[in-house]
Protein backbone atom coordinates (compact mmCIF):
# COMPACT_ATOMS: atom_id res chain seq x y z
CA UNK A 1 0.00 0.00 0.00
CA UNK A 2 1.55 3.28 -1.06
CA UNK A 3 1.94 5.96 1.61
CA UNK A 4 0.35 3.85 4.31
CA UNK A 5 1.07 4.06 8.01
CA UNK A 6 1.33 1.11 10.35
CA UNK A 7 0.09 0.81 13.91
CA UNK A 8 -0.35 -1.85 16.56
CA UNK A 9 -3.69 -1.50 18.27
CA UNK A 10 -5.11 -3.40 21.24
CA UNK A 11 -8.39 -5.01 20.27
CA UNK A 12 -10.41 -7.62 22.17
CA UNK A 13 -7.63 -9.47 23.95
CA UNK A 14 -5.15 -9.35 21.08
CA UNK A 15 -2.92 -6.74 19.49
CA UNK A 16 -3.63 -6.20 15.82
CA UNK A 17 -1.37 -4.79 13.15
CA UNK A 18 -3.29 -2.18 11.16
CA UNK A 19 -2.46 -0.34 7.94
CA UNK A 20 -4.03 3.05 7.27
CA UNK A 21 -3.94 5.36 4.29
CA UNK A 22 -5.75 8.44 3.07
CA UNK A 23 -8.12 10.97 4.59
CA UNK A 24 -11.89 11.15 4.64
CA UNK A 25 -14.75 8.74 5.38
CA UNK A 26 -13.53 5.36 6.60
CA UNK A 27 -13.51 2.15 4.56
CA UNK A 28 -12.67 -0.95 6.60
CA UNK A 29 -11.00 -3.70 4.52
CA UNK A 30 -11.18 -7.28 5.82
CA UNK A 31 -9.15 -10.12 4.33
CA UNK A 32 -9.59 -13.88 4.63
CA UNK A 33 -7.47 -17.06 4.57
CA UNK A 34 -4.54 -17.33 3.92
CA UNK A 35 -4.04 -13.60 3.48
CA UNK A 36 -3.29 -10.44 5.44
CA UNK A 37 -3.97 -6.76 4.93
CA UNK A 38 -1.55 -6.98 1.99
CA UNK A 39 -4.49 -8.43 0.03
CA UNK A 40 -5.71 -4.84 -0.41
CA UNK A 41 -2.44 -3.45 -1.77
CA UNK A 42 -3.88 -2.68 -5.21
CA UNK A 43 -7.37 -1.64 -4.05
CA UNK A 44 -6.25 0.86 -1.41
CA UNK A 45 -4.78 3.56 -3.71
CA UNK A 46 -8.00 3.59 -5.73
CA UNK A 47 -10.12 4.18 -2.63
CA UNK A 48 -7.70 6.81 -1.31
CA UNK A 49 -7.76 8.64 -4.65
CA UNK A 50 -11.55 8.75 -4.38
CA UNK A 51 -11.32 10.56 -1.03
CA UNK A 52 -11.59 7.75 1.49
CA UNK A 53 -9.52 6.78 4.51
CA UNK A 54 -8.65 3.09 4.41
CA UNK A 55 -8.21 0.98 7.53
CA UNK A 56 -6.94 -2.54 6.81
CA UNK A 57 -6.14 -4.78 9.79
CA UNK A 58 -4.34 -8.07 9.83
CA UNK A 59 -7.14 -10.09 11.45
CA UNK A 60 -6.23 -12.14 14.51
CA UNK A 61 -3.86 -14.96 13.63
CA UNK A 62 -2.77 -13.44 10.33
CA UNK A 63 0.04 -11.18 9.12
CA UNK A 64 1.75 -9.24 11.88
CA UNK A 65 -1.14 -9.46 14.34
CA UNK A 66 -1.02 -11.67 17.40
CA UNK A 67 -2.08 -15.30 17.06
CA UNK A 68 -3.67 -16.73 20.21
CA UNK A 69 -3.31 -20.48 20.69
CA UNK A 70 -6.83 -21.72 21.47
CA UNK A 71 -9.31 -22.67 18.75
CA UNK A 72 -12.05 -20.74 20.55
CA UNK A 73 -10.04 -17.52 20.29
CA UNK A 74 -10.96 -17.41 16.58
CA UNK A 75 -14.73 -17.52 17.05
CA UNK A 76 -16.52 -14.84 15.07
CA UNK A 77 -17.71 -13.23 18.28
CA UNK A 78 -14.11 -12.37 19.15
CA UNK A 79 -13.46 -11.14 15.60
CA UNK A 80 -16.49 -8.83 15.71
CA UNK A 81 -15.33 -7.55 19.10
CA UNK A 82 -11.94 -6.76 17.52
CA UNK A 83 -13.65 -4.81 14.76
CA UNK A 84 -15.80 -2.86 17.22
CA UNK A 85 -12.65 -1.85 19.10
CA UNK A 86 -10.94 -0.75 15.88
CA UNK A 87 -13.93 1.30 14.79
CA UNK A 88 -14.13 2.93 18.19
CA UNK A 89 -10.41 3.74 18.26
CA UNK A 90 -9.95 4.80 14.65
CA UNK A 91 -13.36 6.02 13.49
CA UNK A 92 -14.83 7.36 16.70
CA UNK A 93 -17.77 4.95 16.45
CA UNK A 94 -18.91 6.69 13.27
CA UNK A 95 -20.50 4.29 10.77
CA UNK A 96 -17.93 2.87 8.36
CA UNK A 97 -18.07 1.29 4.95
CA UNK A 98 -16.82 -2.30 4.81
CA UNK A 99 -15.33 -4.44 2.05
CA UNK A 100 -14.69 -8.03 3.06
CA UNK A 101 -13.32 -11.02 1.18
CA UNK A 102 -13.56 -14.72 2.13
CA UNK A 103 -13.55 -14.94 5.96
CA UNK A 104 -13.32 -11.16 5.93
CA UNK A 105 -16.67 -11.11 4.13
CA UNK A 106 -18.12 -13.38 6.82
CA UNK A 107 -16.75 -11.03 9.48
CA UNK A 108 -18.31 -8.11 7.61
CA UNK A 109 -21.68 -9.85 7.50
CA UNK A 110 -21.48 -10.57 11.24
CA UNK A 111 -20.56 -6.98 12.06
CA UNK A 112 -23.47 -5.72 9.95
CA UNK A 113 -25.90 -8.22 11.48
CA UNK A 114 -24.91 -7.60 15.09
CA UNK A 115 -24.03 -3.89 14.98
CA UNK A 116 -25.81 -2.33 12.01
CA UNK A 117 -25.39 1.13 13.50
CA UNK A 118 -21.64 0.83 12.87
CA UNK A 119 -21.87 -0.07 9.17
CA UNK A 120 -23.13 2.45 6.64
CA UNK A 121 -22.92 -0.02 3.74
CA UNK A 122 -20.88 -3.08 2.84
CA UNK A 123 -19.43 -5.02 -0.06
CA UNK A 124 -19.19 -8.80 0.36
CA UNK A 125 -16.71 -10.44 -2.00
CA UNK A 126 -17.07 -14.17 -2.75
CA UNK A 127 -19.01 -15.19 0.40
CA UNK A 128 -22.72 -14.48 0.70
CA UNK A 129 -24.96 -14.18 3.73
CA UNK A 130 -24.00 -16.95 6.20
CA UNK A 131 -27.46 -18.51 6.15
CA UNK A 132 -27.50 -18.59 2.37
CA UNK A 133 -24.08 -20.23 2.38
CA UNK A 134 -25.43 -22.86 4.78
CA UNK A 135 -28.45 -23.74 2.62
CA UNK A 136 -26.71 -23.48 -0.77
CA UNK A 137 -26.96 -26.38 -3.22
CA UNK A 138 -24.83 -29.39 -4.06
CA UNK A 139 -22.19 -27.41 -5.96
CA UNK A 140 -21.35 -25.44 -2.83
CA UNK A 141 -21.29 -28.56 -0.70
CA UNK A 142 -18.77 -30.15 -3.08
CA UNK A 143 -16.64 -27.03 -3.38
CA UNK A 144 -16.55 -26.69 0.40
CA UNK A 145 -15.56 -30.27 1.27
CA UNK A 146 -12.03 -29.15 2.12
CA UNK A 147 -13.43 -27.17 5.06
CA UNK A 148 -14.53 -30.46 6.65
CA UNK A 149 -11.07 -31.98 6.19
CA UNK A 150 -9.54 -28.95 7.85
CA UNK A 151 -11.47 -29.61 11.06
CA UNK A 152 -8.94 -32.28 12.09
CA UNK A 153 -6.06 -30.68 14.06
CA UNK A 154 -2.66 -31.88 12.98
CA UNK A 155 -3.78 -33.81 9.91
CA UNK A 156 -4.74 -30.69 7.96
CA UNK A 157 -1.50 -28.99 8.93
CA UNK A 158 0.56 -31.97 7.80
CA UNK A 159 -1.22 -32.16 4.46
CA UNK A 160 -0.87 -28.43 3.70
CA UNK A 161 2.76 -28.29 4.86
CA UNK A 162 3.91 -31.45 3.09
CA UNK A 163 6.89 -31.20 0.73
CA UNK A 164 7.65 -27.58 1.57
CA UNK A 165 3.99 -26.44 1.64
CA UNK A 166 3.14 -28.02 -1.69
CA UNK A 167 -0.28 -28.80 -0.25
CA UNK A 168 -0.99 -25.14 0.48
CA UNK A 169 0.35 -24.14 -2.94
CA UNK A 170 -1.92 -26.66 -4.62
CA UNK A 171 -4.98 -25.54 -2.65
CA UNK A 172 -4.19 -21.89 -3.42
CA UNK A 173 -3.18 -22.40 -7.04
CA UNK A 174 -5.44 -19.52 -8.12
CA UNK A 175 -3.76 -17.11 -5.72
CA UNK A 176 -1.64 -14.54 -7.63
CA UNK A 177 0.73 -14.16 -4.65
CA UNK A 178 0.67 -17.59 -3.08
CA UNK A 179 4.39 -17.50 -2.25
CA UNK A 180 3.82 -14.55 0.08
CA UNK A 181 1.10 -16.56 1.80
CA UNK A 182 3.35 -19.60 2.12
CA UNK A 183 6.01 -17.41 3.72
CA UNK A 184 3.48 -16.08 6.23
CA UNK A 185 1.92 -19.46 6.98
CA UNK A 186 5.26 -21.22 7.43
CA UNK A 187 5.98 -19.20 10.58
CA UNK A 188 5.53 -21.19 13.81
CA UNK A 189 1.88 -21.58 14.73
CA UNK A 190 0.51 -19.49 11.89
CA UNK A 191 -0.92 -22.24 9.72
CA UNK A 192 -2.79 -23.60 12.73
CA UNK A 193 -4.04 -20.10 13.56
CA UNK A 194 -5.47 -19.72 10.07
CA UNK A 195 -7.10 -23.15 10.16
CA UNK A 196 -8.58 -22.37 13.56
CA UNK A 197 -10.90 -19.88 11.86
CA UNK A 198 -12.54 -22.88 10.15
CA UNK A 199 -12.51 -25.01 13.30
CA UNK A 200 -14.04 -22.33 15.50
CA UNK A 201 -16.71 -21.17 13.08
CA UNK A 202 -17.80 -23.70 10.47
CA UNK A 203 -20.41 -25.36 12.68
CA UNK A 204 -21.72 -21.96 13.79
CA UNK A 205 -22.01 -20.73 10.21
CA UNK A 206 -23.88 -23.85 9.12
CA UNK A 207 -26.28 -24.21 12.03
CA UNK A 208 -26.76 -20.81 13.67
CA UNK A 209 -30.23 -19.26 13.06
CA UNK A 210 -28.92 -16.18 11.27
CA UNK A 211 -31.11 -13.09 11.08
CA UNK A 212 -31.65 -10.99 7.98
CA UNK A 213 -29.31 -8.08 7.23
CA UNK A 214 -30.40 -4.47 7.68
CA UNK A 215 -27.29 -2.90 6.10
CA UNK A 216 -27.19 -2.10 2.35
CA UNK A 217 -25.06 -4.81 0.79
CA UNK A 218 -23.42 -5.38 -2.57
CA UNK A 219 -22.53 -9.02 -3.21
CA UNK A 220 -19.81 -9.80 -5.75
CA UNK A 221 -18.95 -13.28 -7.04
CA UNK A 222 -16.50 -14.41 -9.72
CA UNK A 223 -17.21 -17.13 -12.28
CA UNK A 224 -13.85 -18.87 -11.79
CA UNK A 225 -14.08 -19.27 -8.00
CA UNK A 226 -12.95 -22.77 -7.01
CA UNK A 227 -14.36 -22.53 -3.48
CA UNK A 228 -17.70 -20.70 -3.65
CA UNK A 229 -20.74 -21.44 -5.82
CA UNK A 230 -22.82 -18.69 -7.37
CA UNK A 231 -26.11 -19.48 -5.64
CA UNK A 232 -24.82 -18.77 -2.13
CA UNK A 233 -24.06 -15.20 -3.20
CA UNK A 234 -26.72 -14.56 -5.82
CA UNK A 235 -29.56 -15.68 -3.55
CA UNK A 236 -28.37 -13.74 -0.51
CA UNK A 237 -30.93 -11.10 -1.44
CA UNK A 238 -33.45 -13.40 0.27
CA UNK A 239 -31.70 -12.60 3.57
CA UNK A 240 -31.86 -8.83 3.26
CA UNK A 241 -34.00 -6.16 4.92
CA UNK A 242 -32.02 -3.42 3.20
CA UNK A 243 -30.98 -2.61 -0.39
CA UNK A 244 -29.21 -5.50 -2.11
CA UNK A 245 -27.39 -5.84 -5.41
CA UNK A 246 -25.58 -8.76 -6.97
CA UNK A 247 -22.67 -8.43 -9.40
CA UNK A 248 -21.01 -11.32 -11.25
CA UNK A 249 -17.45 -10.86 -12.53
CA UNK A 250 -16.56 -13.12 -15.43
CA UNK A 251 -13.25 -14.86 -15.87
CA UNK A 252 -11.76 -14.17 -12.44
CA UNK A 253 -10.84 -16.61 -9.68
CA UNK A 254 -11.39 -16.44 -5.95
CA UNK A 255 -8.99 -13.63 -5.06
CA UNK A 256 -10.85 -10.68 -6.58
CA UNK A 257 -8.91 -7.92 -4.76
CA UNK A 258 -5.73 -9.16 -6.46
CA UNK A 259 -7.14 -10.21 -9.83
CA UNK A 260 -9.65 -7.41 -10.38
CA UNK A 261 -8.70 -4.51 -8.05
CA UNK A 262 -10.01 -1.80 -10.38
CA UNK A 263 -13.36 -3.53 -10.82
CA UNK A 264 -13.67 -4.16 -7.08
CA UNK A 265 -12.92 -0.51 -6.32
CA UNK A 266 -15.25 0.73 -9.04
CA UNK A 267 -18.18 -1.35 -7.80
CA UNK A 268 -17.52 -0.45 -4.17
CA UNK A 269 -17.30 3.28 -4.85
CA UNK A 270 -20.55 3.20 -6.81
CA UNK A 271 -22.26 1.33 -3.96
CA UNK A 272 -20.92 3.64 -1.27
CA UNK A 273 -22.07 6.70 -3.22
CA UNK A 274 -25.59 5.32 -3.48
CA UNK A 275 -25.84 4.90 0.29
CA UNK A 276 -23.86 7.86 1.55
CA UNK A 277 -26.85 9.37 3.33
CA UNK A 278 -27.55 6.35 5.51
CA UNK A 279 -26.89 6.70 9.24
Amino acid sequence: MSRSTHARISASGVVLHVRQAGQGPVVLLLHGFPDSSALWHDVTPLLVAAGFRVIAPDLRGFGQSEAPAAVGDYALGHVVADLRKLIGRLAGDEPVRVIGHDWGAVAGWCLALEHPQLVRSQVALSVGHPRQYAVAGLEQKLKGLYTLAWQVPGAAERWLAQRGYAGLRGWGRQHPRIEDCVQDMSRPGRLTAGLNWYRANLRRVLFRPWENCAVPTLGVWSSGDHFLAEDQMRDSGRRMQAPWRYERIEGAGHWLPLEQPHRVAELALQWFAQHEGRG
